[in-house]
C-alpha cells in the first residue's frame, strides 16, 4: 500500500498554515497546498506517519477516503455507504462521526451525523454481519465529514488524540496556549538552537519546553500513540523504522539551555514537572529561575525572547495591563538591547502601551481568540515611540 498516493488534510491553528506547509514540505511530501485553517497534501501512506510524528503545529492528519456530490441527506447516506469501511478497520472498533460544514444547504448537521453513522454500520452489517459501536468520548476510530455547498468529503482521522497532546503532560492543567500554537510561535520567531532563548513569563512552561524539544531534535509525537495504529492499512514494520530514524536524530543535550523564568513559584513548580516528564535536564536543556521580568537580566548580549504575557483572566487584578506593558517596554529598552523580542498577546492595548515600534506583527488565533505576535528588535536609541501621541493600527 505504501506506493499508492493518498490525499490528506492537516488542520492547524489559524495563522500557522504557512509554517505547517513548510514542515510538510521539509518532510519530503510530494505536494502540499495551504488552505484556510490547514494544509492539504498528497503522498504515500508513510507521509501520514511522518507528519503525525514530526509536525509541531498540526492539529491532526485526516486521510481523505471519499468525495461525492449531494443534494439531500439520502445522497450523503448513499455516498457514505458506498465506501469500503470494513477494508479500513475492524467491526470490533468503536467509532465517532464528526460533521462540519460551510455553506451547506441541509438544515441539520446532527441528523447528517446520524445518517453517516448509520451508513457505516449498515455497510459492516451487510459485509461482516457485525457492526462497530459508538463511543463519543474515546473512540478507536474517528470519522470526519466535511460538506460545502455541493459536495461531501469523508476522512479517517489518523491522529486519534489531537497532536498538541504530546504525551508528556499528565496533570490536567489548562495551559494558556496549546503546545502546537506555542511551537508555531517559536518557529515564527526565527530562533535557532544555537541562539540563546528566553521566556521570562513562562508560566507552566509550554513555550520553553517546545523550544527545548526543537533544540534536542525530539519529534513531538515520539511519546504517544496514534489513531492510524488501529487502522487495517497500518504497517507496523514501516512505522517502527520511521520511529527508529527519528530517535537516531535526537541530541543527547541542547546546544544551549533554554531559559525559563517567572515570578510565580507555583507556576515554576508545574513547569519543572513538565520539563522532567519530557526528559529535559535542568541546567543543561533548560534553566528555571524565579524572577520578576522587570528585574530579569539577559543571559547573553543577544538572543531571542518569546513571551506570552498575562492578560484578561490571567492578569492579576491589582496589576493593570497597560502598566505591565509599559514596564515591559521600559525594561526591554534599558537592559535587552541586541535581542529580538516576540510578544504574543490577545490584548490589543499592548501595541499602544509598550512604547516600542514593532518590526513585524502576525495575526494568529488562540482557539477562537484573535491575537497578534509582535516582533521588536531592541536596539539603543531607536524603535521607540511616545505611546500617548502615536498609535499603531493593525
Amino acid at each position: 500500500m505504501d506506493s499508492t498516493k493518498h490525499r490528506f488534510f492537516s488542520p492547524c491553528p489559524r495563522g500557522l498554515e504557512g509554517v505547517l506547509e513548510g514542515e510538510i514540505s521539509g518532510l519530503g511530501v510530494d505536494s502540499s497546498e495551504t488552505t484556510q485553517g490547514g494544509v492539504s497534501f498528497t503522498g504515500q501512506w508513510s507521509a501520514l506517519y511522518r507528519v503525525n510524528l514530526e509536525s509541531r503545529v498540526a492539529n491532526r492528519v485526516l486521510w481523505e477516503v471519499g468525495q461525492a456530490f449531494y443534494r439531500t441527506e439520502a445522497d450523503v447516506y448513499r455516498s457514505a455507504y458506498a465506501l469500503p469501511w470494513p477494508d479500513w478497520f475492524e467491526p470490533g472498533r468503536t467509532i465517532r462521526v464528526n460533521v462540519s460544514a460551510r455553506r451547506c444547504p441541509l438544515p441539520s448537521l446532527n441528523f447528517l451525523t446520524l445518517r453517516i453513522k448509520d451508513a457505516v454500520c449498515d455497510k459492516f452489517m451487510a459485509l461482516r454481519r457485525r457492526r462497530p459501536s459508538v463511543d463519543t468520548h474515546q473512540p478507536d476510530v474517528r470519522i470526519d465529514a466535511f460538506l460545502d455547498a455541493e459536495s461531501v468529503t469523508f476522512y479517517l482521522d489518523t491522529s486519534g488524540e489531537p497532536l498538541f497532546k504530546r504525551g508528556y503532560r499528565h496533570a490536567q492543567i489548562e495551559a494558556p496556549i496549546r503546545e502546537n500554537l506555542a511551537a508555531g510561535i517559536v518557529l515564527l520567531s526565527g530562533w535557532t538552537p544555537e541562539q540563546p532563548f528566553v521566556d521570562p513569563m513562562c508560566g507552566g512552561g509550554t513555550i520553553p519546553l517546545e523550544a527545548a524539544l526543537m533544540a534536542r531534535r525530539i519529534a513531538p509525537g515520539i511519546r504517544r500513540m496514534f489513531g492510524f495504529e488501529r487502522l487495517l492499512p497500518h504497517n507496523p514494520a514501516r512505522w517502527a523504522k520511521i520511529l527508529e530514524e527519528a530517535k537516531a536524530r535526537q541530541l543527547a543535550a541542547a546546544p544551549l539551555p533554554v531559559h525559563a523564568s517567572d515570578r510565580d513559584d507555583q507556576a515554576l513548580q508545574i513547569a519543572r514537572r513538565l520539563f522532567h516528564a519530557a526528559g529535559m535536564t535542568e541546567g543543561i536543556d533548560v534553566t528555571v529561575k524565579q524572577e520578576d521580568f522587570l528585574k530579569l537580566e539577559p543571559p547573553a548580549t543577544h538572543g531571542v525572547m518569546v513571551v506570552n504575557p498575562p492578560y484578561g483572566v490571567r492578569l492579576d487584578h491589582s496589576e493593570k495591563s497597560d502598566v505591565l506593558y509599559a514596564g515591559i517596554g521600559d525594561r526591554l529598552k534599558q537592559r535587552w538591547a541586541g535581542w529580538q523580542v516576540h510578544i504574543f498577546t490577545g490584548d490589543s492595548r499592548l501595541k499602544d502601551s509598550i512604547g516600542l515600534l514593532p518590526s513585524r506583527r502576525i495575526p494568529l488565533y488562540n482557539g477562537p481568540l484573535e491575537c497578534r505576535l509582535y516582533e521588536f528588535k531592541i536596539v539603543e536609541g531607536s524603535m521607540r515611540k511616545n505611546a500617548r501621541s502615536v498609535k499603531l493600527h493593525d
